[in-house]
């Protein structure tokens, strides 16, 4: 004790390194050869290894740093992904994962994105994409593309009820009729499914007008087929 000296002195500004609380030391006292510390506004007192210095504190504390990150698209924007150039997505949600090494550092943009026909999920990231209209002319665009979709789908529809007319009741025939019926019923559940998924996506009731009818087809079809078979 003869030769050491306190840490720390009254008036200075130190640090409850535990609680990373700032006081100052109010008075300087010695227990069992050590010193000891009281605090401003603290009751009871601390030992010399449980304070710092408002300096040496400081300087322990990670320096921040700031980063601007611009987003090419945004929630809403209708896209395009390389590998899937015959699908229209949705972006629902976006991330950012930052990269810092020792001698390298990145960012990288992370899009969540919807398959508009079916809901299906995806990401991609940002030179993966292509704007197909923003979240501004995004409900334009998609009933457009409703129009398409349900267009093509009633034709599909028709040339599928066109084939279930076959007639011919030979052995050969009625092997290939039976396989045709498959694919024609395979086929119609087929678009049945995918109004099912537009209608629960849109709320659109043209979907579930479709729904129906190809319902009441197949089921015609399905009895036609007994009957026929029979």
């Amino acid at each position: 004790m003869k030769n050491k000296k306190p840490k720390f002195k009254v008036g200075d500004i130190v640090v409850i390194t535990l609680f990373g609380t700032v006081c100052k030391i109010s008075k300087v006292l010695t227990l069992d050869g050590m010193y000891v510390y009281e605090l401003s506004n603290r009751e009871g007192i601390y030992l010399e290894d449980t304070l710092t210095s408002i300096r040496e504190y400081d300087e322990t504390i990670p320096k921040k740093e700031s980063i601007n990150i611009e987003f090419k698209y945004f929630f809403g924007d209708l896209v395009q992904v390389k590998g899937y150039e015959q699908e229209v997505f949705k972006i629902v949600g976006l991330r950012t994962e930052i990269w810092r090494y020792k001698k390298d550092a990145w960012e990288d943009i992370v899009y969540e994105l919807s398959r508009i026909s079916d809901g299906e999920w995806l990401e991609a990231n940002e030179d993966e994409i292509v704007l197909i209209a923003d979240h501004e002319e995004a409900p334009v665009f998609i009933q457009k593309l409703e129009v398409f979709y349900l267009k093509s789908k009633e034709s599909k529809v028709m040339e599928l009820l066109q084939t279930m007319n076959l007639q011919r009741k030979t052995e050969k025939e009625l092997l290939r009729l039976k396989r045709e019926r498959k694919a024609i019923i395979d086929g119609l559940l087929d678009v049945y499914n995918d109004y099912k998924t537009l209608y629960e996506i849109f709320e659109e009731e043209e979907y579930k007008n479709v729904m129906d009818l190809v319902m009441d087809n197949l089921t015609k079809f399905t009895t036609g087929k007994s009957e026929e078979t029979d």
